[in-house]
C-alpha cells in the first residue's frame, strides 16, 4: 500500500513547530534580542546601562577579551549576554543585568 507523501505546505508547517520548540531551548540565540542599533538606542536613551558600565559592575576583568555582545529579553528584563575571552584562555558566556 502506497503511502501519500504530505503536502509542501504540512511539511513547513512541521519544520515550524520543530523549529520553534527548539528555539525554547533558553539560548540567547532563541531569546528575542535587540540589533546594534535598537542597543544604541536603548542606551542613549537610558533604557539600559551601556556595556562599559555592565562589566565594571559585573567585576568582569578588564583583561578579558569580548568577542560577542547581545542584549536580550530574559522574562521581562533586558540583560546582556557577553562572550568573553579571559586573559587565561578560558572563553565563556556572561549574563548581565542590562538595567
Amino acid at each position: 500500500m502506497k503511502t501519500k507523501a504530505p503536502k509542501p505546505s504540512a511539511s513547513i508547517a512541521l519544520a515550524l513547530a520543530l523549529a520553534l520548540a527548539v528555539a525554547g531551548t533558553g539560548s540567547a540565540q532563541a531569546q528575542a534580542c535587540l540589533d546594534k542599533r535598537q542597543i544604541q538606542e536603548a542606551v542613549a536613551s537610558g533604557q539600559i546601562m551601556s556595556l562599559d558600565a555592565v562589566l565594571a559592575s559585573g567585576g568582569v576583568d578588564p583583561g578579558a577579551e569580548i568577542l560577542n555582545v547581545q542584549v536580550c529579553d530574559q522574562g521581562g528584563r533586558l540583560v546582556y549576554v557577553i562572550g568573553v575571552l579571559a586573559p587565561d584562555g578560558q572563553a565563556r558566556n556572561l549574563t548581565l543585568s542590562a538595567q
